[in-house]
C-alpha cells in the first residue's frame, strides 16, 4: 500500500465546485485514489509508510488531459529539420539546408511544421527548396499537418507529373501551365507521405512516442486523445505499453476511411480487442476518427456557402452526407466512440447530422461521442450540441486573431462568418460538454498558453491586446474544467477530473492557482511534479 499527504499548499479540489468543496488545505492519496482531504488527510501525514510532499506555497489540481492531439507526429516531427521555428520563407530553406549538412547519408528529408503565411495563399515552389536539397526528396509539413510542401525530386519520385490527376479527397496545386507547383493539400499529401516516403523504423516511432509522452508529463498531463492512428502505427502502442514507455495515458482512435470503412469495422474491433487484452492501464482503444473536411487556410473545409474570395468554392468534404451518416450509424452500434474533425460550417452540420441519425437508427443510451475543432459554427447549430449530448472538443490556442486568422481565415471567410469561429462561449451556455485540446504538433502542446486564451481571446504575450470575439470568452474555472471534468467524460472515465474523495489521484503541482492570477501569467507557471493514480511521472 502506498500513502502520500501534501501539505503547506492549497488543494484545489473542483474548479466547478463552490464555497468550501472547492479548496483544501491537505489531501491524501493511498493506492491510487483520493483517500482523505483537509484534517483527516492532514492526520494521516503522522502514520509511518507516508509520504509527505510540502507544497511550499503553491497548488495541487486536478491533472489536465489533452482532447486532441497526435503525439506520435509530434514525437517525430523532432526528428527533421527545425522549420518551425523559422521566422519567414529563407529561415525554413536554410533549416532545411543545416539538417542536409548534418545528415549527409539521408535518404530523405522529412520535416514540419511550416508557416503557410510565409507564401501567398499558402502556396510553395518546390524550386524553393531545390537550391538546398539538391537530389534528395524532402517532403515538409504545414503547420496544419493537411498540406505539405515538397521539392523537384520528392515529386520525381512520387512520379507526379502535369498528367498526374489529382487524388479522390486531395488537390495537387499547379502552375498556369500545369505542372505541379510543389504543395500538396489533404489526400494528395497523406497519400503521399503514406505510400511514397519510407516509414520511419518501429524502434525510432517507439523512442518518438516516450519521447513525446515524457513532455506530456513534464506539463502535468496524464491523459492524451491520439486523434489520427493508422493500424500501421498499433505495433508502436503496444511495444510502448508492454515496454512500460508510456508516461502519460493514451487513447487511440483509429481513422475511418471513405470507401474502405466497411472492412475496417471488423479490424479496428479486433485492434481494441488487442489492446484491451494487453491490459495495460496506460493504453485503450476506445475511438474512431472521422475525417469530415479539411482546413479553412487552404479552401479543403467544407462550408455552406461559398468562400468569400472564391465565389465558386465550397471546399472539400471527404464523405457525402451519406456515406458519413451510414458509417458514424455502423461505428455507434459497434460500441465505438466517434471523434469527428470538423473545421467549416457544413462539416461541424453534417457531423451533427450524423450522429443524430445514429442515434436515431440505435436507440438512446449514454453516449460521449466528439466533435473536434468545432472552427466555424452557424450559429443555428449551436443548442444542437447540448441536444445531441456532442462533447465539443475546442483548440483554445487558435481563439485569438493572430498572423493566420488576419491573412488567411478571415479573408477567406468573410463576413459575417468571421464571427462565427471557436464559440465557445456560447457553447457552454448552451449548457453542453466541452473539452480542450492542443491538435500537437499543430501548435503547442502547453495547456498553458492555451488555458488563458480561452478566458482572454487574445495572446497571452500581449496583455494589452484586445480580445477577439470577446462574448466568447469563458471564466478561468469553467476553461481549467474543460482539461479537467471535460476530458474525463470525453475518456470514459468517471473517476477522474477532480481530486474529491475517491476519484483517481491524478495531480499536478503548479507555482500557483490559475483560477487567481492573471490569465497572461498561467502561461509561465511552473510544473513542479505530476502523479499519475498515485504514481509520480514528472518531478522538477
Amino acid at each position: 500500500m502506498s500513502l502520500t499527504v501534501f501539505t503547506g499548499g492549497t488543494i484545489l479540489v473542483d474548479p466547478l465546485a463552490e464555497g468550501a468543496a472547492a479548496r483544501s488545505a491537505a489531501i491524501a492519496f493511498r493506492d491510487g485514489v483520493v483517500a482523505a482531504l483537509g484534517a483527516d488527510a492532514a492526520a494521516l501525514a503522522a502514520q509511518p509508510d507516508a509520504r509527505v510532499i510540502d507544497l511550499a506555497g503553491g497548488v495541487l489540481a486536478p491533472a489536465p488531459g489533452d482532447g486532441h492531439a497526435h503525439p506520435l507526429l509530434g514525437g517525430l516531427e523532432a526528428l527533421g529539420p527545425r522549420i518551425r521555428e523559422a521566422a519567414d520563407r529563407p529561415g525554413i530553406i536554410d533549416a532545411v539546408a543545416a539538417w542536409k549538412a548534418e545528415h549527409p547519408e539521408a535518404e530523405w528529408i522529412v520535416g514540419g511544421s511550416y508557416d503557410a503565411t510565409f507564401a501567398e495563399g499558402g502556396l510553395f515552389d518546390a524550386r524553393w527548396l531545390d537550391e538546398a536539397t539538391g537530389d534528395t526528396p524532402t517532403i515538409l509539413r504545414a503547420w496544419d499537418y493537411h498540406t505539405a510542401w515538397v521539392n523537384s525530386a520528392a515529386l520525381r519520385a512520387g512520379g507526379i507529373t502535369a498528367d498526374t490527376p489529382d487524388p479522390d479527397l486531395g488537390r495537387i496545386v499547379r502552375r498556369a501551365d500545369g505542372s505541379p507547383l510543389g504543395t500538396l493539400q489533404e489526400a494528395a499529401a497523406n497519400d503521399f507521405l503514406a505510400d511514397v516516403v519510407p516509414a520511419y523504423p518501429l524502434d525510432t516511432r517507439l523512442s518518438a512516442i516516450e519521447s513525446a509522452t515524457r513532455r506530456y508529463a513534464a506539463q502535468g498531463t496524464t491523459w492524451v486523445q491520439d486523434a489520427w492512428v493508422e493500424l500501421t502505427e498499433l505495433p508502436v502502442y503496444l511495444a510502448a505499453a508492454e515496454q512500460q514507455r508510456l508516461h502519460t495515458r493514451v487513447n487511440l482512435a483509429f481513422r475511418a476511411a471513405p470507401g474502405q470503412w466497411r472492412e475496417q469495422l471488423a479490424a479496428f474491433a479486433d485492434a481494441r480487442s488487442t489492446v484491451e487484452a494487453l491490459g495495460a492501464d496506460r493504453l485503450t482503444a476506445h475511438t474512431i476518427k472521422f475525417f469530415v473536411d479539411g482546413v479553412i487556410e487552404s479552401h479543403t473545409a467544407a462550408l455552406l456557402a461559398p468562400y468569400a474570395d472564391r465565389p465558386d468554392e465550397h471546399g472539400l468534404p471527404n464523405w457525402t452526407a451519406d456515406e458519413l451518416a451510414s458509417a458514424v450509424t455502423a461505428f455507434d452500434a459497434a460500441g465505438f466512440q466517434l471523434h469527428m474533425h470538423a473545421i467549416g460550417d457544413a462539416a461541424n452540420r453534417f457531423a451533427l447530422d450524423a450522429l443524430e441519425a445514429a442515434i436515431r437508427a440505435n436507440g438512446p443510451r449514454l453516449r460521449h461521442h466528439v466533435i473536434a475543432h468545432v472552427a466555424l459554427l452557424d450559429p443555428a447549430d449551436v443548442a444542437r450540441f447540448a441536444e445531441l449530448d456532442v462533447i465539443a472538443n475546442f483548440e483554445p490556442y487558435w481563439a485569438q486573431c493572430d498572423a493566420v486568422m488576419r491573412d488567411l481565415t478571415i479573408p477567406h471567410l468573410g463576413h459575417p462568418r468571421d464571427e462565427w469561429q471557436y464559440l465557445i462561449g456560447s457553447i457552454v451556455r448552451s449548457g453542453a460538454t466541452v473539452s480542450f485540446g492542443s491538435d500537437w504538433p499543430v501548435t503547442t502542446l502547453d495547456w498553458r498558453p492555451a488555458l488563458s486564451t480561452a478566458i482572454t481571446r487574445h495572446s497571452h504575450a500581449e496583455p494589452d491586446a484586445t480580445a477577439w470575439l470577446p462574448d466568447e470568452r469563458i471564466d478561468p474555472a469553467t476553461a481549467y474544467a474543460a482539461y479537467t471534468a471535460g476530458i474525463a467524460r470525453q475518456a470514459l472515465a468517471p473517476d477522474r477530473g477532480s481530486l474529491a474523495l475517491g476519484q483517481t489521484a491524478d495531480a499536478v503541482w503548479l507555482s500557483a492557482d490559475p483560477l487567481a492570477i492573471a490569465p497572461e501569467a498561467i502561461a509561465d507557471l511552473t510544473v513542479h511534479g505530476t502523479w499519475l493514480a498515485g504514481e509520480r511521472t514528472y518531478q522538477r
